[in-house]
């Protein structure tokens, strides 16, 4: 694409600073027009939209048109994560949504075993139609997003009180349920107000910690291709690259349901988020250390699995700092603060690349990163540590 489109390497780095642009500029705001337009339209719309941005991003022929292109997925895209997570709050009460979460952060180790492997088959396509391999990519993997967009609007409820194949008994159980699972955190939490959760100092440490986490994700994002090339030989083509980049997927998909379960079940959260960063900092050391391309995928897969795992249960720890009423701005927040990270993480591994001559300080780095996130966990759930014991008890 970069030789197609005449790409600098500095432009290439534009055209992905300013898709985090977009998305930054309208993640709150996003989070605010889904509980005003309900659930249903909301999310849809977002899938929609971003499906049709992505696959316009063929269409772009020079660095100009994809700027604009990249900006434009980023502002469809805004919203749907965080929209998503506060959309659990509505039907599972917080004893239950570690279970939950995991079920909906499945589709990132499921895209990592499929996408690869995906994605280099399509890049066979190079050639067909006029097209080459990165238009075939764009324009085919965003019409998923589109279908199942569409597929939310007629198939999503709003919320438990809406849904019709619910009797009114269950609807009543579930909101009661909730209800007094939220009493029992109620007296600990900030403000009230829509806009508390923005200058709630708890919120801003979740937010550190969040984008410390997400650096070690974006990581196993940038190393797997690279370490999967350097085990199979450089001439390896990208269906096999693909195929070996799954393996951390596999490993995250069995790990991950287990995990969140486990924590709902032991009426635990503390642990069960800062043992899988722990091992994700672990992971990125074997990878930063050792020269065995054997101990490199281990360590990669540690670095995934410990990434994802830790992600599932970290996201039931906001509500335990936010009111209801607050949640759309601070959850968007949160996940604003992990965009941040996404953003920023390859530029500065890659400056510490260009200062050191290696790519290791950037995996210590990271690892640094994970272990500052375990010491603001602990230091935050310390407190909460009795207050959540009781509300998964419930």
């Amino acid at each position: 694409m970069n030789k197609n489109l005449g790409l600098s390497g500095t432009q290439f780095g534009v055209a992905n600073t300013v898709f985090y642009i977009g998305y930054l500029v309208c993640e709150v705001p996003s989070n605010f027009m889904m509980v005003r337009f309900g659930a249903r339209r909301w999310i849809a719309r977002i899938m929609i939209t971003w499906g049709i941005a992505a696959s316009a991003t063929c269409l772009a022929m020079g660095p100009d048109s994809l700027y604009s292109l990249r900006f434009l997925v980023g502002v469809a895209e805004a919203g749907f994560l965080p929209g998503v997570l506060l959309y659990l709050t509505y039907w599972f009460p917080p004893s239950h949504r570690g279970r939950a979460t995991a079920i909906f952060f499945l589709a990132q180790p499921i895209t990592i075993i499929l996408g690869g492997p995906l994605s280099g088959l399509i890049m066979r396509l190079d050639g067909l139609q006029g097209l080459m391999g990165w238009q075939w990519l764009f324009l085919l993997e965003g019409l998923p997003s589109i279908v199942l967009g569409m597929t939310a609007l007629f198939y999503l409820t709003d919320s438990p009180a809406k849904a019709h194949w619910l009797t009114d008994a269950e609807k009543q159980l579930l909101a009661g349920r909730i209800a007094r699972e939220e009493a029992v955190l109620v007296t600990t939490r900030g403000g009230h107000s829509k806009w508390a959760s923005l200058t709630d100092r708890k919120v801003i440490m979740l937010c550190v910690a969040y984008f410390c986490l997400v650096v070690s994700l974006n990581s196993n994002s940038t190393w797997t291709p690279l370490i999967m090339q350097s085990v199979l030989g450089h001439g390896a083509d990208y269906l096999r690259v693909g195929l070996m980049s799954a393996i951390p997927g596999v490993c995250a998909v069995i790990v991950m349901p287990l995990w969140s379960k486990w924590s709902d079940r032991h009426t635990q959260r503390l642990w069960f988020v800062v043992l899988p960063m722990a091992l994700a900092a672990v992971g990125w050391l074997i990878v930063a250390v050792s020269h065995d391309p054997i101990l490199q995928v281990i360590g990669l897969s540690m670095g995934s699995v410990g990434a994802l795992t830790a992600m599932t249960v970290y996201w039931t720890l906001p509500a335990l700092y936010m009111s209801p009423a607050a949640r759309p701005a601070g959850t968007a927040l949160v996940n604003a603060a992990g965009i941040m990270g996404s953003a920023t993480a390859p530029t500065i591994i890659g400056a510490l690349k260009d200062f050191t001559g290696s790519y290791s300080v950037g995996l210590w780095y990271t690892s640094f990163l994970l272990c500052f996130g375990i010491s603001i966990v602990v230091y935050l759930l310390r407190s909460k540590h009795k207050v959540s014991q009781r509300v998964l008890k419930i």
